[in-house]
């Protein structure tokens, strides 16, 4: 399943049966973004319309807009599973950093 995206922002999107409509917030950032639209179609524009309106409104208030991720995982993993993808990424020339990288990217099909 591909996520909704826009400007490096993504949606978390659900379906609320008691309004009839889609119901999204913008998904990775601690400040709360929502939109909502009763096709796919509406629903895009309007997730397109809070991500920009966030940003408007963090540029008029003059502070940096919530990035989404700051491209840092941490993880915590038992000795053997550590053991394995130290061998992994050294049996292909990688760090583990790049190993990892390229294992998860390829999991969720990026």
């Amino acid at each position: 399943m591909k996520t909704m995206t826009y400007k490096g922002y993504a949606a978390r999107i659900e379906y609320s049966d008691e309004d009839g409509c889609f119901v999204g917030h913008i998904a990775g950032i601690n400040d709360i973004v929502g939109f909502h639209g009763e096709s796919v179609a509406k629903l895009r524009a309007a997730f397109k319309e809070a991500v920009d309106d966030y940003l408007n409104t963090c540029e008029k208030l003059n502070r940096p807009p919530q990035k989404p991720y700051s491209g840092k995982l941490m993880l915590r993993v038992p000795p053997e599973v550590h053991a394995a993808v130290a061998m992994a990424a050294e049996v292909r020339g990688k760090s583990i950093n790049q190993w990892a990288a390229e294992t998860l990217a390829h999991a969720t099909n990026q």
